[in-house]
């Protein structure tokens, strides 16, 4: 056999083995093994986030989600549910908008920027007592706050839905008066927490999900059910000026299913029924 036929066979066989592989390699993705969809490419999806929620989107959902569509790309903005309704509406670009209570979701239904066809109560969290992890305190439940001589700090309740939910506990609990002079207020949730975990206050009030997340705090007790006027909800929903609504259409979905759910669980939370 000539030099030329040995190598048309060569290159024959080349091309045969390529193709294989890509057949092979397509029916892996059909089948699960590292499904992606390609149909979104270019697209961004620009998600407004409750800081509670930073953890679990940043370290798994979303590079869960771009995963799933590398051509998509998921831009965060994360801060007290209060803040992010005030930048919503001053015209901060947002897809999607997860706030840590109704409060400020049914304040931009009100206003007309959120798409309530696409309003969902999600999540649920719960309301936890705090101290340092090395903290030899006394304190055993909320009605001891008033014997506290250090700072308690709370999300400021003018912005920040923890710290709501935590004057709730302190007047259901009939306290207020006894520790409003004490009180630290924080920007949001996570700088409670790190008020706690650093010793610049002797106790906080934060969500269960937060305390989970280190080790540099303690969880004292839980806030009851009836110490709270609400439960604590987390509604996830589209605005309507979204600009790739697609792709926002594809994340929303995308945390509903069952592998999102799943780490919301992992990091604390519950589903709301």
């Amino acid at each position: 056999m000539d030099s030329k036929k040995i190598l048309l066979i060569a290159i024959i066989a080349l091309a045969a083995i390529v193709s294989i592989g890509s057949c092979s390699a397509g029916w892996f993705d059909f089948m699960g093994g590292n499904a992606t969809d390609t149909s979104l490419d270019g697209q961004e999806v620009h998600l407004a986030a409750a800081a509670s929620l930073k953890n679990a989107f940043d370290k798994d959902l979303i590079p869960m989600f771009e995963q799933k569509y590398p051509g998509v790309k998921v831009t965060p903005t994360y801060a007290s549910s209060g803040d992010l309704q005030t930048q919503i509406e001053n015209g901060l670009e947002t897809d999607v908008f997860m706030s840590a209570a109704n409060k400020q979701m049914d304040a931009l239904v009100e206003e007309g920027i959120i798409d309530n066809s696409t309003n969902l109560q999600f999540l649920e969290n719960k309301v936890v007592l705090i101290v340092p992890a090395d903290s030899d305190s006394n304190i055993s439940s909320f009605e001891d706050l008033k014997n506290v001589e250090g700072n308690i700090a709370i999300g400021d309740p003018e912005s920040v839905p923890a710290g709501q939910y935590a004057q709730q506990v302190l007047n259901n609990t009939g306290i207020w008066d006894d520790v409003e002079s004490k009180l630290s207020l924080g920007t949001d949730v996570t700088a409670v927490l790190n008020q706690v975990a650093q010793g610049s206050a002797e106790c906080g009030i934060v969500y269960a999900t937060d305390a989970n997340s280190t080790d540099d705090v303690k969880v004292i007790c839980e806030a009851p059910e009836d110490a709270l006027d609400t439960p604590v909800i987390y509604p996830i929903a589209a605005l309507k000026n979204s600009t790739d609504s697609d792709a926002t259409n594809a994340f929303i979905d995308f945390l509903q299913s069952q592998e999102a759910k799943d780490v919301f669980v992992d990091y604390g939370f519950t589903l709301h029924e």
